[in-house]
């Protein structure tokens, strides 16, 4: 096989990309630019080609601190004098005393043997500390010894800077990316050909944020769970982490309707930590502040768990109304009757149970007790069919490959940003109701067999490579769409996918593991289960709507054999 020809970036491909990004804001976002952010933009571009790339460097790594002789980079000619400008001109300080309140951070960046011969510690100091681990060290330092002292024993061998303007920076990737957890190395991995980016016309490309606030709330939501994530790893009480969260929700902001889900999300976590925790009283506390999956059913349980059983049946009745997934629809009326049947002798079983407790069940060999749907899926070739691995594969690639101009339609205004994998709404109600007409029309075009084949042939082969958060380019995935086509009705098709088209979310997944057909147009599709192993309310959610299409679908119970 040919090796993909090796591609050579050029020497300052960072500054480029840079550049770009903060061009592209100031043409979408300048209006919500505030004074410091267009006061550095103005101040970068002033500097010249070796600080900005330096700066850039700076900015592109993580942490804000950096020693001055672990600087090396070839493209930066004159490094010092860069340095220099960047220091004049205040991009960048020198470590000083004033920069306590980030001692960790200072600290962090030096070895524990470095630090053991820096620090100004005492002999009597030095010899207990050798046998500690470096974040002990750290910790002893900051707290045992003067800052000042600390900073002057540091920097009397080496110079350590600190790079400014981090806020302006992380507000002006924000604004670009929408989120933190993309950074700039996404333009690195479609340059190196590592990622394949659809390709959009830079004009029709619409602003993700209409106000500040809409900005500022969100980001505000990013950070709160950063700060979340921080408090976890440094193994802080449960309690402070309660505490510290119904302080944050008290004095935050009104969010705006963009910071909403962000939110919710949030407030699951927070409550699914406590609970988790044990603290079941102060994860229900939390829950009570959302209405997003699972909020609702943890809250059920937690009510029951405590004899409010007229307040979790009434939040049951809420659930079982608007249900926001197939777990809240199949939990609404299975705890129900579980709360209603308490006491009896004779337990209430959950329709997952009950479907599962029906199924065939096929004897299958021990061998294949790590690999169950190999197993089942070897039983039923030797019973004469044809057999392929499924799931949620090759249904993701028929909706990605169907709608894949609609999906990624800059028209729809979800586009913001020449990188962007997934539309800003993808996994939201507006997704449906923003394109309803498109893929119905999309739907009703492909009216036969032959209609859906060729259609999804030309988008394969004229897409192939380009990222589709749900075609996952493997070599099977065009035979096993063209299965499904061959197998299913057109009608049948439509439905499915618009089922799916509702939301992405949800009914993205939870489909069987195996299809099974013949030569003479037999099929099912078939969900395989282990003695072990549960069915799950998506997978169910999906066997019945299939029963109630017409598309043939089961559960098997696996038996080992002796």
């Amino acid at each position: 096989m040919v090796g993909r020809q090796k591609i050579e970036l050029p020497s300052k491909y960072y500054l480029g990309n840079f550049r770009y990004l903060l061009d592209f804001v100031q043409r979408l976002y300048g209006s919500l630019m505030n004074e410091a952010e267009w006061d550095f933009v103005r101040r970068f571009d002033a500097l010249t080609e070796d600080a900005q790339c330096l700066f850039v460097r700076f900015s592109n790594r993580k942490g804000t601190f950096f020693r001055v002789n672990k600087l090396s980079y070839k493209e930066i000619e004159e490094l010092p004098a860069a340095l220099g400008e960047l220091l004049l001109s205040g991009f960048v300080e020198r470590l000083s005393a004033h920069h306590e309140i980030m001692g960790a951070e200072v600290l962090n960046t030096f070895t524990k043997p470095e630090l053991l011969e820096l620090l100004p510690l005492e002999p009597e100091e030095l010899k207990p500390l050798a046998k500690q681990k470096k974040e002990d060290v750290v910790r002893y330092a900051l707290h045992e010894l003067d800052f000042g002292e600390v900073v002057t024993s540091l920097t009397t061998r080496e110079t350590v800077v600190r790079m400014n303007f981090e806020a302006e920076v992380m507000m002006l990737k924000y604004l670009f990316f929408g989120n933190r957890s993309s950074d700039m190395s996404e333009f690195v991995i479609r340059d190196l050909g590592m990622v394949n980016f659809e390709r959009y016309d830079e004009s029709k490309l619409t602003a993700r944020f209409r106000t500040r606030k809409e900005v500022e709330d969100k980001l505000l939501i990013s950070l709160t769970n950063e700060e979340f994530r921080e408090l976890k790893d440094a193994e802080t009480p449960a309690e402070d982490i309660y505490n510290w969260f119904l302080n944050w929700n008290e004095t935050r902001p009104e969010l705006t309707e963009i910071a909403i889900p962000g939110y919710q999300k949030l407030v699951v976590r927070v409550g699914a930590f406590l609970e988790k925790q044990k603290l079941p009283e102060q994860a229900l506390a939390v829950y009570e502040l959302s209405d997003r999956v699972p909020a609702r059913e943890r809250r059920v349980r937690l009510l029951f768990r405590y004899g409010m059983i007229d307040e979790a049946l009434a939040l049951c009745d809420e659930i079982a109304v608007t249900p926001q997934n197939a777990e809240e629809k199949f939990f609404a009326n299975d705890f129900r009757e579980k709360m209603l049947s308490a006491g009896e002798k004779k337990r209430s079983k959950k329709s997952t149970t009950r479907f599962l407790s029906d199924a065939e069940s096929v004897s299958i060999p021990a061998a294949y007790r790590h690999h169950v749907e190999a197993g089942v899926m070897a039983y039923y070739l030797e019973e004469g069919y044809d057999a392929a691995f499924t799931e949620n594969y090759p249904w993701r690639g028929l909706f990605g490959l169907v709608f894949w101009d609609i999906i990624y339609d800059a028209n729809v205004q979800a586009i913001h940003h020449p990188l962007q994998r997934t539309p800003s709404d993808f996994y939201l109600p507006d997704f449906y109701m923003k394109r309803e007409d498109l893929i119905k029309k999309r739907l009703s075009e492909l009216a036969t067999a032959d209609d859906w084949r060729i259609h999804t042939e030309r988008i394969y082969n004229e897409k192939h490579g380009i990222t589709n958060v749900l075609v996952d380019w493997n070599e099977e995935l065009l035979s096993l769409v063209h299965r499904l086509v061959a197998l299913l009705e057109p009608a049948q098709l439509r439905l499915i996918l618009l089922e799916m088209a509702r939301s992405l979310r949800e009914n993205t997944r939870g489909f069987p593991d195996l299809l099974i057909w013949q030569e003479d147009g037999q099929y099912e599709f078939v969900e395989v289960k282990s003695p072990t192993d549960h069915l799950g309310a998506q997978q169910l959610h999906w066997l019945q709507y299939f029963q109630s299409i017409g598309v043939k679908g089961k559960v098997v119970r696996v038996v080992w054999e002796v």
